[in-house]
C-alpha cells in the first residue's frame, strides 16, 4: 500500500491573525474544556466590599434576630480556579486556499456548522500566542445565519449575589468616607 503525500507530509495549519477569515469548513475538531483564570485582584476586591456587606447585613439579623442564615460561602480557592469553557477548534480552508485553525470558545447549535458550509468569522488573537485565533461571531453563508459563542465570563462566574453584597459594600464605604469628610 502507497501513501499519499497528504498523508507523508501532512498539511501545515496556518493561525491567521485576521480580524475577518472567509473559507469553507473543513472539519470541526473533538471540543475540550479550558479553565478561564480570574486576576487575583478582582476576586479580592470583590470580596472585600463584600465583606463589608456580609458584616452589615449580619449585625442587622442579629438585632432583628431573624435567625437568617448566611447562606453557602464559596472558597477563595473556587473563586480564583474560574469557570470552564468548551473550546471547540474548527478548521477552514481560506479564500486563498490556506488551511486555517480557530478557536470556538462557548457553545454552538449542534446544526449551526456542517463541512462545506462557506462562513465568514471575525476573530480576536488570544493573550497566548501559541492558541489559535479566537471567534467572536459567525456568519454561515450557506444558511443565512449569524452565530455568536458566548463563554462565561468573570462576573458571571463570581455571580449575582456576591456582585451584589460588592456593590452594596463600595456604597456603605463610600456613605462612611462621605460622613467622614463632612463631619471631619
Amino acid at each position: 500500500m502507497v501513501k499519499m503525500d497528504s498523508e507523508l507530509y501532512p498539511e501545515r495549519v496556518a493561525y491567521r491573525r485576521g480580524p475577518i477569515v472567509t473559507g469553507r469548513v473543513i472539519r470541526l475538531l473533538e471540543g475540550y474544556s479550558r479553565e478561564m483564570q480570574v486576576q487575583r485582584p478582582i476576586v479580592v476586591a470583590v470580596l472585600a466590599t463584600a465583606g463589608v456587606a456580609r458584616v452589615i447585613l449580619l449585625l442587622i439579623a442579629s438585632l432583628l434576630r431573624s435567625g437568617a442564615g448566611t447562606g453557602a460561602r464559596r472558597r477563595w480557592k473556587e473563586l480564583r480556579k474560574g469557570p470552564e469553557f468548551l473550546v471547540t477548534p474548527l478548521r477552514l480552508r481560506d479564500s486563498e486556499g490556506v488551511l486555517c485553525e480557530v478557536e470556538i470558545h462557548g457553545h454552538l447549535p449542534q446544526s449551526a456548522i456542517e463541512p462545506a458550509d462557506h462562513i465568514q468569522v471575525t476573530i480576536r488573537p488570544q493573550k497566548d500566542p501559541q492558541l489559535a485565533p479566537r471567534v467572536e461571531r459567525i456568519v454561515n453563508l450557506t444558511t443565512a445565519q449569524l452565530l455568536t459563542p458566548r463563554p462565561p465570563t468573570v462576573w458571571s462566574h463570581l455571580g449575582p449575589a456576591l456582585l451584589l453584597q460588592a456593590v452594596l459594600g463600595i456604597l456603605v464605604i463610600g456613605v462612611v468616607a462621605a460622613l467622614s469628610v463632612i463631619g471631619g
